[in-house]
């Protein structure tokens, strides 16, 4: 430990005032200040005083291991008051009902964390609260999660013994929690003390296809008039009976006029599938909501802070009803709009609809089909604040807008999202967010490349020529203070002949993603990956996390011509640590593919190869699915590749595996946490399956933590 040296000024004696020689009350005020929990562990090393002052001081708590083992339950964190217990192993069971004394396990846990007040626990069924609730009836916040199909019960028996026995709860998260819709209702009916009290509600789950239906939401806003947090999934496609349309959203908005944050989101756009960026952006049924009632609704919710409304069927002559929020939410810092038309008519200079939201933060726009450069350049000089910035599906939106929009907000603008923009390739969007490439923190954009290769043309100067790059409204460049040629596949609006034209830009491949934090990336099934850094991202030093999601169908695509995906390429990422690479929409043949197909063990040795060559800390694995069998399994071959990054330490697999091929990753020297999650649905329930037994994990889990570790 450091010292403080202290100087007299009527002597020249030296006294040593060490750090622990500071009160408890400061250094437990310091304690709570720290948040990460590997430094928090780190502290608790120093000495026995450290230890005991960490532990007193630490409010957060996530509980791992095997509930077989009830002397482990840690009995020195007595100040916990967020409390996980939704990841115990086996992973998906209830543990409760796994334990000889369900009864005395619930005591035991109320005895080590008297002080939870926040709950997060895997309910499978109505019997894991039932022991729990009663043991902290203090309970503010819930959260339940389930991916297994509802057990067979009676409506909302799920969550009679949580409002049974806690009459403080304000706040029910049921974002990854599967139910029926019918459920929640006629439990908050039954119980209108509990209901009136809460303040929160997330019922946003995407396990779910059908959403809540409008009689269920008017049903919810009565029964919960002081939310302040209402975020749903619901059915606003009008071809369903009873979908939400006008009636519904006024009755949300009189029957919960204190609400701060409102999502309403139809369950198709929850389905993270990507949007066809060949679509016109109109779907063939419009919604059933009218400019006037969204003027009403936000007359009426005069609070609102954030607000979402993806309804994925046609919102048109929006503009007006949006230039409401300027005036009636004054608090508005967060928007999104999925499939709202004419939200910015940008008629010569005047600003209209969205662009005078002037205090927006945040602004996500999604299958905004007539949205072009000019309603961006009228949104970046409107909403000037704007610090995130997304846009997906608007076909009409140029590399040429998106610069433009870059620009002008770039002392603000450090999160951005491009996503299935027909006209915006990756490297067309890389080059767009030049003007903020040294600011920039988060960055998603979908990686597009051309049939045909770049070519990269260096005379020592840096300069370099892309062709074959899209574009579609003219050839000059109006944004940027860049000197950049430029010369696209343009056309004359018509479809007519195509020239080509080149970039040349010496600053452009000069400069540093010195901010650039996080990376969400977007890759069709069989195109590599190497293409990324040629196309402007090869200098990111401060870049920690990675975010890679394939999507496509394997069945209908040949052998690729590589062998590798192209991980190994961001080895020269020096800070990269985390990353999370999503196969889960991949579908593929499990079993045996017909003759001249690779199944998905093949395909998943394509995609991990060369993942040893990165240094990775932490890594989220989906492998990719076949649906014909509802199987997600890891594969002898990704095994095999995984077991080569040598610095994991946690290693999430959201899938099954077999045990022989879970045995491989023993040989990682440094992996310390290792679990299944089939936190998908529906998740199996075939518990005798070889890929799921009980026991299989664990032993497994025996072997890894009977291994030494070093640190």
């Amino acid at each position: 430990m450091g010292s403080l040296m202290l100087n007299g000024n009527s002597s020249n004696l030296h006294s040593n005032t060490h750090l622990y020689d500071l009160p408890d009350v400061i250094l437990s005020t310091v304690f709570s200040l720290v948040q990460d929990t590997r430094t928090r562990n780190s502290m608790s090393l120093v000495c026995k005083k450290w230890c005991c002052l960490e532990r007193s001081t630490r409010i957060s708590l996530t509980l791992r291991g095997n509930v077989r083992d009830l002397f482990m339950i840690p009995n020195c964190f007595k100040s916990v008051t967020n409390l996980d217990l939704s990841l115990l192993s086996p992973w998906g069971h209830s543990f409760l009902d796994s334990s000889p004394d369900p009864f005395l396990l619930s005591h035991l846990l109320r005895q080590a964390f008297p002080a939870v007040t926040n709950l997060t626990i895997y309910s499978r069924n109505p019997s894991t609260l039932q022991y729990l609730a009663p043991q902290w009836p203090n309970l503010s916040h819930v959260k339940l999660v389930r991916w297994h199909q509802r057990s067979p019960s009676p409506l909302g028996s799920d969550f009679l013994p949580l409002f049974q026995t806690c009459g403080s709860l304000n706040s029910l998260d049921l974002s990854n929690f599967y139910c029926w819709t019918e459920d929640l209702p006629q439990a908050l009916q039954a119980y209108p003390v509990v209901s009136s009290s809460l303040t929160k509600l997330d019922l946003l789950t995407c396990s779910s296809a059908e959403g809540f239906k409008s009689h269920e939401l008017l049903a919810i806003s009565v029964a919960c008039p002081n939310l302040r947090y209402l975020l749903a999934g619901c059915m606003f496609d009008p071809r369903y009976i009873d979908f939400v349309g006008d009636d519904a959203l006024q009755g949300v908005a009189t029957n919960c006029p204190k609400l701060t944050h409102l999502h309403l989101v139809d369950t198709s756009s929850l389905s993270n599938v990507r949007v066809d960026p060949e679509h016109d952006g109109y779907t063939s049924e419009d919604a059933r909501i009218s400019p006037l009632t969204l003027e009403q609704v936000f007359t009426g919710l005069p609070l609102l802070e954030d607000c979402v409304l993806d309804v994925c069927h046609n919102v048109r002559n929006s503009g007006v009803a949006l230039e409401v929020l300027n005036s009636r939410c004054k608090r508005l810092k967060s928007l999104k709009l999925g499939q709202f038309h004419e939200i910015c008519r940008a008629v010569e200079h005047k600003l209209d609809g969205i662009a005078l939201c002037q205090g927006l933060e945040t602004l996500c726009i999604r299958n905004s089909a007539d949205l072009n450069d000019s309603g961006m350049m009228a949104i970046s000089r409107g909403c000037q604040k704007l610090v995130k910035f997304e846009i997906t599906g608007c076909k009409m939106v140029t590399e040429t807008g998106l610069r433009n929009l870059v620009g002008m907000l770039r002392k603000t603008l450090v999160d951005v999202k491009i996503s299935s923009c027909k006209n915006i390739d990756a490297a067309c969007a890389l080059w767009a967010l030049e003007p903020i490439q040294d600011k920039i923190q988060r960055l998603h954009i979908d990686c597009i490349w051309e049939e045909e290769s770049e070519e990269q043309v260096g005379n020592g100067g840096g300069n370099h020529e892309m062709t074959k790059l899209k574009y579609t409204n003219g050839e000059e460049c109006s944004g940027g203070n860049s000197s950049m040629k430029r010369s696209l596949n343009c056309d004359d609006g018509g479809g007519n002949k195509r020239k080509k034209l080149k970039y040349t830009n010496e600053n452009y491949w000069e400069r540093s993603w010195s901010r650039l934090k996080y990376l969400s990336l977007w890759i069709a099934i069989g195109d590599l990956l190497t293409p990324l850094i040629s196309a402007g991202l090869e200098d990111c030093p401060s870049l920690e996390e990675i975010v890679i999601r394939v999507e496509g169908d394997c069945r209908r695509r040949g052998r690729p011509k590589e062998a590798a995906f192209g991980l190994a390429s961001l080895a020269q990422f020096p800070q990269l640590v985390k990353m999370k690479l999503d196969c889960g929409d991949t579908i593929g043949y499990a079993l045996t593919a017909p003759t001249g197909q690779m199944d998905l063990s093949l395909w998943e040795r394509f995609y991990l190869n060369g993942i040893s060559y990165l240094n990775l800390n932490e890594l989220d694995y989906w492998p990719p699915q076949d649906r014909d069998v509802n199987q997600r399994s890891l594969s002898l071959p990704a095994a095999g590749l995984l077991q080569e990054c040598s610095t994991i330490r946690k290693l999430f697999i959201h899938g099954t595996a077999h045990e022989h091929w879970l045995s491989f990753l023993l040989r990682i020297a440094n992996l310390r946490d290792v679990q299944l999650r089939e936190d998908y649905y529906p998740a199996p329930e075939d518990d005798m399956s070889t890929e799921m037994r009980v026991h299989s994990c664990s032993r497994f889990e025996d072997a890894l933590n009977a291994r030494r570790i070093l640190d």
